[in-house]
């Protein structure tokens, strides 16, 4: 694990949001610093980390691939340790991060140590693969869960995510016309990244306040 944090929203925040990177982008790429100021705005105090394999891409040259997502989990668990969260603690990510974060939800929530699992574009099969699904733990997961995906996500659209079976313990907000980073083409659906990342915002917020309830 990385070991440095960046945080985003108040201190004292009743709920603290860990968010992990997707496989290609750092945690501090333009679309994760939107999405962290979007949840801080609604509230929330965030926290942004990397795995070993992107931090290491900040002091060589070459580009290190990222590892099979599975081989990643122990690295989030010691995230969360490191992150010693007072209050309500959710973790996620965007894409792979999201993924990692799903593979370790339900051991970390059975222990009372998280609240919640939050994704951000879930990578459900590879692009062009729809065959491939990473779905199958989903089916069985037992945390409080919130996925934001893209209606036009090629990791998983609209469409296909229909067809899945998935833990009556999802809820799904799907952001119109949205690609992979939840981003629309405005001539077509008429909506910003921005009113999209508020949109994602607002919802988190609520789900997150039925969690406490």
């Amino acid at each position: 694990m990385g070991g440095k944090f960046l945080f985003d929203g108040p201190g004292e925040a009743p709920v603290t949001i860990l968010l992990a990177h997707g496989a290609g982008a750092p945690m501090d790429s333009a679309s994760m610093k939107a999405t962290a100021q979007a949840l801080a705005g609604a509230g929330f105090r965030v926290a942004r980390f990397e795995f070993g394999y992107m931090a290491a891409r900040r002091t060589s040259e070459g580009r290190k691939p990222p590892p099979r997502a599975e081989t990643l989990n122990p690295e989030y668990r010691a995230a969360i340790a490191e992150l010693g969260a007072k209050g309500a603690l959710v973790i996620g990510g965007k894409s792979m991060g999201g993924r990692v974060a799903s593979m370790v939800a339900d051991d970390l929530h059975a222990e009372g140590k998280i609240a919640g699992l939050l994704c951000l574009g879930y990578p459900f099969h590879p692009p062009g693969k729809p065959e491939q699904l990473r779905t199958r733990h989903l089916a069985d997961l037992q945390t409080p869960t919130l996925i934001c995906q893209g209606a036009r996500d090629e990791f998983g659209t609209r469409d296909e995510v229909s067809q899945y079976d998935l833990s009556d313990r999802i809820e799904l907000l799907w952001l119109e016309d949205g690609d992979h980073d939840l981003k629309p083409r405005k001539t077509i659906s008429g909506f910003s990244a921005a009113d999209h990342l508020k949109t994602l915002a607002e919802a988190a917020a609520r789900w997150a306040g039925r969690l406490a309830s």
